[in-house]
């Protein structure tokens, strides 16, 4: 496949993912009213896993472990989904989905700040300057974010989803260490994030303030299935193939649109409303995406790890 169109493709590939995951604020946002945040994401991550078992029935000989990586592993599925799903779903409770949304912005700095000292990658000028009109962006798109009666505690809310934020770099800069020496396929890694999920969060279900359901009606199940099917394997699909065929820090700049997305589906869902400086900032924060994905710019060198005769 050419170049521009790996590059395209790629590109295509990390626009889904926003658009899965802008989604997901405002379908957890709406499922905590009435279903404990860990039974949503238990059912979430078993969901997910089901969707896998005949891709593993019909690839497990392709997918095996590659010796050397199971640290890596076990550091990318504890950031994300273990700890970043404990920290977004708290969040949730206490904040919006705008407000969450919003703090999400703070990721691409967070990455190429990682990507540049862990994994070698360089910011040119304008890929510099695209960071900063979309980071400005987007917290101008909610600086008038105000608590309401669906945001009890915004500010505990919003520092939650930061340590959420910290997890997702943990787990961006592993994917990308796993996809480019290991040479892992983005869906084998994100077969690994819905399986350890499932086991780590089966035993939370039964702290003693983990409330289970007596019963999920239609709405619930609806949302167990779309956050499981389309969302973890939808967005960590796309998202891993994102960062496998572009530089970290450009792909990470596409998570600025997060919160263009989840403010737009809040105000088609939970009527949220747009100001005059939101559309304007929504705006920056686009020419910031475009801006900062400078076609000349190349991912770092990545030593590949050489071939052995089989699988672990």
């Amino acid at each position: 496949m050419p170049k521009t169109e790996k590059r395209l493709l790629a590109s295509l590939s990390l626009l889904a993912a926003m658009i899965l995951w802008a989604t997901s604020f405002i379908v957890i946002k709406t499922a905590i009213v009435n279903l404990d945040p860990f039974v949503l994401v238990f059912g979430r991550m078993l969901v997910a896993s089901l969707c896998f078992v005949p891709v593993l029935i019909f690839k497990h000989r392709q997918w095996r472990l590659v010796p050397g990586s199971l640290g890596w592993l076990a550091f990318m599925a504890i950031c994300e989904p273990c700890l970043y799903f404990i920290c977004e779903v708290k969040a949730l409770v206490y904040t919006t989905a705008s407000q969450a949304g919003m703090i999400t912005a703070m990721l691409p700095v967070m990455v190429a700040l990682g990507a540049y000292l862990f994994l070698g990658e360089r910011l040119n000028r304008r890929t510099i300057l695209g960071f900063g009109i979309a980071i400005g962006g987007a917290f101008w798109l909610s600086a008038g974010a105000k608590a309401t009666a669906t945001a009890p505690h915004p500010v505990l809310g919003n520092t939650l989803e930061f340590l959420a934020m910290v997890c997702a770099t943990g787990y961006i800069l592993a994917a990308k260490r796993l996809s480019g020496y290991f040479g892992y396929s983005p869906w084998f890694l994100t077969a690994i994030q819905a399986v350890v999920g499932c086991i780590f969060y089966l035993p939370l279900l039964w702290l003693p303030a983990t409330v289970i359901p007596t019963r999920l009606d239609w709405p619930m199940l609806l949302a167990i299935l779309y956050l499981g099917a389309f969302v973890t394997i939808g967005a960590y699909g796309c998202y891993n193939y994102g960062i496998s065929r572009a530089p970290v820090s450009q792909a990470s700049i596409f998570i600025n649109l997060i919160p263009v997305f989840t403010l737009l589906l809040g105000w088609v869902f939970l009527h949220e409303r747009f100001t005059l400086a939101q559309y304007i900032a929504a705006g920056l924060i686009f020419a910031g995406i475009y801006l900062g994905q400078d076609p000349g710019m190349q991912p770092a060198p990545v030593k590949k790890r050489p071939p052995v005769a089989a699988g672990l």
